[in-house]
């Protein structure tokens, strides 16, 4: 950040154009592709502000007041905000251990919204028969894929899967990153691969919200990556979040067997656990026993959308120490295994 304050290129204070700086999306179409296998050059590049704006200019771009956008059930609640904020029919649409179910697409849907790498909230990852269903679905309704992949640097095992965007041969598939689970939620730096023939359409989206994102913050992270550091750091932090990973993967298979059923995850900076008999109320009031001990566990029923909401918990790692992970789990134990009150 220091170069970047002291460079005679941000110093000039001019406009950016909206797509954001080149050597930014040169960095990011680099990495990606190495990293993710996404095919992308720089012009397919537009930096956004997070992935909530890359969303935000997408659905104004996509859709009208009134059109309909599938969301996955259990899905992430922000975007499901916005698309409702902007008019559009939001309907939830579930997923199972293959991922979002696309024979339950109805019709009338214009783009589906959808986490295939790692489902939040569930964890799964969407296997390519169902991958290669949804984008003949989407080709067959003349409707758009928005395919946010939002930590899938983190993986601690197998193969990685061909992101949508790669397996698309169509132009249907918006492809949106960000740096927020990677580097810092307060970074508020993102970005979407666009089709050519949306290439315009979202520049003008672009200017219109924001003309463009910081300058200054683009050319310190376009250093950061073009320099080794950004790929540096994805190393050493995976080492701590495999590490986080496996304890909190070991300890719900061994402790929590009777109360929780483990959904298998190799990825990504949370796990998934389905009640096996519990229901969604006694998790909420559990979860809630375990926030008074300054424990905090995410209930999955919070991410329902329209059908029956799921019992079961979702348990980050990212910003626990791992020494107090142990402590933590045995503190939800208790509140697993108590009566009316959390010993």
């Amino acid at each position: 950040m220091t170069w970047a304050l002291r460079s005679d290129e941000t110093a000039a204070g001019t406009y950016e154009h909206p797509a954001g700086r080149h050597d930014l999306r040169v960095a990011i179409a680099r990495h990606i592709g190495i990293s993710r296998g996404v095919r992308a050059s720089a012009d397919d590049i537009i930096i956004t502000n997070g992935t909530q704006q890359a969303l935000d200019i997408l659905a104004r771009v996509l859709l009208a007041s009134g059109d309909g956008i599938a969301v996955e059930d259990p899905g992430y609640g922000p975007p499901r905000q916005l698309f409702k904020a902007l008019g559009l029919r939001v309907v939830g649409v579930p997923v199972d251990r293959q991922g979002l179910v696309v024979d339950a697409l109805p019709r009338g849907i214009r783009a589906v919204y959808v986490t295939p790498s790692h489902q939040y909230p569930l964890s799964v990852t969407m296997t390519l028969p169902r991958r290669q269903a949804l984008l003949a679905w989407a080709e067959q309704n003349n409707a758009a894929i928005i395919e946010d992949d939002y930590d899938s640097e983190f993986r601690f095992g197998g193969r990685p899967l061909e992101p949508l965007q790669t397996l698309d041969a169509k132009g249907r598939v918006v492809y949106v990153g960000s740096f927020s689970k990677t580097m810092l939620p307060t970074l508020r730096l993102g970005f979407l691969v666009t089709p050519p023939s949306l290439r315009a359409a979202l520049h003008k989206a672009k200017f219109v919200s924001d003309w463009h994102s910081s300058t200054l913050t683009q050319a310190a992270l376009a250093r950061f990556l073009d320099e080794g550091a950004f790929a540096r750091h994805v190393r050493r932090v995976s080492a701590v979040y495999r590490e986080r990973h496996k304890i909190l993967a070991d300890a719900i298979t061994r402790d929590f067997a009777e109360h929780l059923e483990l959904i298998p995850s190799t990825s990504g900076l949370h796990l998934t656990a389905l009640a096996r008999r519990m229901s969604a109320d006694r998790i909420a009031e559990i979860a809630r026993r375990a926030a008074d001990r300054g424990v905090a566990i995410q209930v999955l029923s919070r991410f329902a959308v329209s059908a029956i909401p799921r019992a079961g918990i979702m348990l980050g790692y990212g910003a626990i120490p791992t020494a107090h992970i142990e402590e933590g789990l045995h503190l939800v134990r208790a509140c697993f295994d108590s009566g009316p009150q959390c010993l």
